[in-house]
């Protein structure tokens, strides 16, 4: 089943702010804390090929970091994305 994984830190406003776009769109995301963890740091760092967080996965595409996914939601484009796990999800 397709999600929305989020690698994140506690303390990252950036994180924070992706957590408020995404869950105003009703998707759940799995949040994967990386901050305390080194193993899941480099997990993140080899999916995403990047060194910082939030990185975000719809399914099988890498949108990136909140920077990017704002970006989408301002081309109108994150809504497509999202909409096969909220048909999913019954939302």
């Amino acid at each position: 089943m397709s999600e929305v994984v989020m690698y994140c830190t506690r303390f990252c406003p950036y994180c924070t702010s992706a957590d408020r776009l995404l869950s105003s769109k009703g998707v759940e995301i799995r949040k994967i804390p990386v901050d305390h963890d080194r193993e899941l740091w480099q997990e993140m760092e080899q999916r995403s090929a990047r060194r910082t967080v939030p990185q975000i996965f719809i399914g099988d595409v890498h949108v990136g970091g909140y920077d990017d996914l704002a970006a989408l939601e301002r081309d109108g484009e994150l809504d497509p994305l999202l909409a096969p796990l909220l048909n999913s999800t019954g939302n």
